[in-house]
């Protein structure tokens, strides 16, 4: 055994916890080991290795896989003291992704398609990476590190790895093949093994420096209409309705793409039902105000019959996913939720999982700024009024770009739409009962809302004009 792989675990319990990227803070571990190490410079002033990590825990859940790239020094830069992990042998160790020289030669390696052991920098087909370039840490990211190139590519350090081939990587792969021009193309990928199995461990894509995230761009358009308190939202300047029309088309290119790319199935309304409830039942468990609403969320699970058609999707697709480039609307991230299980992740799905998930996200612009507002009860029902009115307008705008991109209106299969919307709204009740307790009552209220729609209407409508996403 390595010097490395004996003294670096005793440093990582403690560097974990403070890692924005490991999800499990609140999960006593029971023990981190090195599982797996590969040298990729042994040696010179630094030393790299790339690690998978095994973390077991106390409660007895399933152990996880995380990956560092673990730089050594005899002294580190001082600006790579937030990145320490601690001392192995006479050199420190640290978080190498934080390292200028480390990050170079992860682009370089790449670019010249290297193999190190049973890891293998694969560049894609045709595509020119630029050499001799360090790279800057983002720090957006929570479940990943990402590293920009200049103003050419993104690196991205998948930080949980788990057997098999992510989604993210097979995704791009697929839709490059296809020419897609509603992604960031992808330009190579970083491939090991975990486990005697394929597994993900990076990718490289172009970088969009000239772009601006869909979420951002729908909270100022929500601040501008707040600021105008006698304006409708078609009046503000800042009115999104038009790019919210743009971004359904875009969805449902990519979502055309990925079915030639990936090809198509059914899934049974049964077993999608069965599924539902499971998480449903689970969710109840957890969050006693659920319970109100558990008999009529199943009423509107109990109206799915027949067969689903399905496809491969994002299957985590939000505003937060998406990228406003002055050529048009990218969709961004699909690792799928990294929670789940891959083999749920890769699993086809109906592509209205992603028309809800987006649905979702306008409830979640523009409702959470009314929570964040220092408003009297009288203010804050005229923003409520005004809050409805900006989320009933830009779903119904995303949804008729859909339809004109797709030729089938997603509001026509109102009682799956329906049904998915919810599940999404029940797992952020959970979410953000344990997160963000004051915005439980943002999914809460949706709820409300879909069932009492459910109950009006009946789940099984088809009439596009019946749509639960435009109609308060």
């Amino acid at each position: 055994m390595t010097a490395l792989a004996e003294e670096l675990p005793a440093h990582l319990p403690d560097f974990l916890a403070r890692q924005r990227w490991f999800p499990a803070k609140g999960r006593p571990v029971e023990s981190v080991a090195v599982a797996g190490s590969t040298t990729l410079l042994g040696e010179g002033e630094l030393l790299l290795d790339l690690c998978l990590l095994r973390v077991t825990f106390a409660d007895g859940g399933a152990p996880e896989h995380y990956q560092l790239l673990v730089g050594r020094r005899y002294q580190p830069a001082p600006d790579l003291e937030y990145a320490t992990i601690g001392a192995v042998g006479d050199l420190i160790a640290y978080d190498a992704m934080w390292d200028h020289e480390a990050t170079a030669f992860l682009l370089d390696s790449i670019r010249e398609g290297r193999t190190y052991g049973e890891v293998r920098f694969v560049p894609e087909p045709g595509v020119e990476i630029p050499a001799g370039v360090s790279g800057r840490i983002l720090g957006v990211e929570q479940s990943n590190t990402s590293v920009a190139y200049g103003d050419k590519s993104i690196f991205k350090l998948f930080r949980r790895v788990a057997p098999g081939v992510n989604p993210d990587l097979e995704l791009h792969r697929a839709l490059r093949a296809e020419g897609s021009e509603q992604v960031a193309s992808l330009q190579g990928a970083v491939e090991g093994t975990l486990d005697g199995q394929p597994a993900t461990l990076g990718m490289l894509q172009d970088f969009l420096s000239n772009s601006a995230e869909g979420w951002a761009m729908a909270l100022t358009s929500v601040r501008d209409l707040f600021a105008e308190g006698d304006l409708y939202a078609n009046e503000v300047g800042g009115d999104f309705a038009g790019e919210a029309r743009r971004l359904g088309e875009t969805v449902a290119v990519v979502h055309k793409e990925l079915a030639a790319a990936l090809g198509t199935g059914t899934r049974d309304a049964d077993e999608l039902r069965a599924a539902l409830i499971a998480r449903l039942t689970e969710a109840a468990s957890q969050v006693p105000a659920l319970g109100e609403h558990v008999d009529g969320i199943r009423a509107v699970y109990d109206a799915l019959t027949g067969e689903v058609p399905t496809q491969r999707v994002h299957g985590d697709l939000h505003l937060g996913q998406t990228l406003r480039t002055p050529r048009g609307w990218l969709l961004i991230d699909f690792e799928g939720e990294p929670a789940a299980p891959l083999a749920e992740r890769t699993r086809m799905d109906s592509p209205l999982r992603d028309v809800a998930g987006m649905l979702r996200s306008f409830d979640y612009a523009v409702y959470h700024q009314v929570l964040s507002t220092d408003a009297d009860e009288h203010e804050e029902q005229q923003l409520f009024r005004r809050a409805d009115e900006w989320a009933v307008r830009n779903r119904s705008a995303f949804c008729d770009g859909y339809a004109f991109a797709a030729g089938r209106d997603p509001r026509a299969e109102a009682a799956v739409l329906r049904a998915y919307e919810l599940d999404k709204a029940v797992y952020e009740v959970v979410y953000e009962t344990r997160s963000r307790p004051t915005w439980a009552s943002i999914p809460l209220t949706s709820i409300a809302r879909l069932v009492e729609e459910a109950q009006e209407k009946g789940a099984d409508t088809t009439d596009p004009e019946s749509d639960p996403q435009v109609s308060l």
